[in-house]
């Protein structure tokens, strides 16, 4: 027999049924390559800005020096490069590239729906694989669409604070937004030509200009994104773009205040460290709490001591580090989870523990910093030798004019000018500084 075999075509009651698998069943006169195009050239643009902002955040951690919570990718090759030592100035480069990475994921999600939508004719194309060609493009869709829905999932859950990943977050999103920009960059490379081809077709501004008694599909084509036998639209395309971009739009507007505060941050509807804050010393936000942490008044009361170690070792009392010389600085806190904080921080000068501890300037290297919880994450940090020699790092003692309370950090904690949150450790115990 020479039939082809096809999804039924009929129900259980043997009357007929609309097919997705049959092209007749998809018949919005909106869609084509045009659409699909613009569409993807938003995404393009959008996740090419997410990715290289993704690779400064893992620079921000500067993985050189090592150690469990400044790399947290391990055995990552060839895909853990990285450029340059990361600076300390200006102090809110953090605070815009993170913000970036967020709020503009964030903001994409409406485009890749949208753009899914554009295709979802291709997904049911039958037989869904006609040539060893067709196999291969069809495979690198599967990357594409699942590292898609992959690194939107995790990123938006790791926002949300679900700390749901058997392998850690950073891990996983890690590897899993290079295996999403490879399949990309093959996309982008296969259908550049017809994209070129499709964007030169009609012009932005004659669709955002046509009315909905102008709306006329587009013409046939090869690629199966035209419907053979479109309805009358209901929509223009204009109006389909609108909506898009207004949900992008939305869905910024209630983030977008957890990460350059003020009177935005009561919008912040969608954000965990959104809303209103309050008008003391310490209304602002915190990532872990002490109790989270397992921090007890007892650990952090009058026989606590910061150990510095150098070339000669002290235990300082919180005593003796306010009577050594206080600085103040206006500092962020800046986290990989899009939210930031700036608040005026006073302490020590990093510096000047280091050189305490016999460590001159023309020598550091690094600084190893150790919290007082146990377990967790980012109990230890590593910080480079410019981080530790800017003047405006600092081990804080107050913040606001007031003592550090408990969940920020108290008796002391680092503030780095330019550094990831996590590495502004709190509860400090110990610090040994390297040559």
């Amino acid at each position: 027999m020479n039939a082809s075999i096809e999804p039924s075509e009929s129900d259980v009651t043997g009357m007929p049924r609309r097919n997705p698998f049959r092209p007749t069943f998809w018949r919005s006169p909106l869609r084509g390559p045009w659409l699909t195009s613009v569409l993807g050239l938003v995404l393009l643009v959008g996740l090419t800005l997410v990715f290289v902002t993704g690779l400064l955040s893992y620079a921000a951690y500067n993985p050189w020096l090592g150690g469990r919570f400044n790399d947290t990718t391990p055995d990552k090759g060839v895909f853990g490069f990285y450029l340059f030592t990361w600076p300390t100035r200006p102090v809110w480069l953090y605070q815009l590239t993170q913000g970036i990475h967020v709020l503009v994921g964030l903001a994409l999600v409406p485009v890749l729906l949208a753009k899914l939508w554009s295709v979802i004719p291709k997904l049911f194309t039958w037989p869904p694989i006609t040539s060893p060609a067709q196999a291969i493009e069809r495979a690198s869709l599967l990357l594409l669409v699942g590292g898609a829905f992959f690194e939107f999932a995790t990123g938006i859950i790791n926002i949300q604070y679900w700390y749901v990943f058997p392998t850690g977050f950073y891990a996983a999103h890690f590897y899993g937004a290079w295996v999403f920009v490879g399949a990309l960059a093959v996309h982008v490379a296969v259908r550049a030509r017809i994209v070129v081809t499709a964007l030169r077709s009609r012009r932005l501004r004659t669709e955002l200009r046509t009315p909905l008694a102008g709306t006329r599909p587009e013409p046939p084509d090869d690629h199966g994104l035209v419907a053979p036998n479109p309805e009358p639209p209901t929509m223009t395309r204009r109006g389909l773009l609108a909506l898009v971009g207004g949900g992008s739009l939305l869905v910024l507007i209630l983030t977008i205040g957890q990460t350059i505060g003020g009177p935005l941050r009561r919008l912040a509807l969608l954000a965990p460290r959104g809303g209103v804050q309050g008008t003391a010393p310490d209304d602002f936000p915190v990532n872990k709490t002490a109790a989270y942490r397992g921090i007890t008044a007892a650990q952090t009361g009058p026989d606590w001591r910061l150990h510095v170690v150098g070339k000669r070792s002290l235990r300082l009392s919180r005593a003796d580090l306010l009577a050594l010389p206080q600085y103040t600085e206006r500092l962020p806190i800046a986290c990989v989870e899009g939210w930031s904080t700036v608040q005026d921080w006073t302490g020590v000068r990093l510096r000047d523990l280091a050189d305490l501890a016999g460590v001159p300037e023309s020598s550091l290297a690094s600084a190893f910093v150790e919290s007082l919880q146990r377990g967790g994450g980012f109990g230890t940090a590593n910080l480079a030798g410019n981080q530790v020699l800017d003047p405006r790092s600092l081990l804080a003692l107050r913040v606001n004019g007031a003592d550090l309370s408990l969940d920020h950090g108290f008796p002391a904690r680092v503030i780095v000018a330019n550094g990831p949150g996590v590495h502004n450790t709190k509860w400090v115990s110990a610090m040994t500084f390297r040559t």
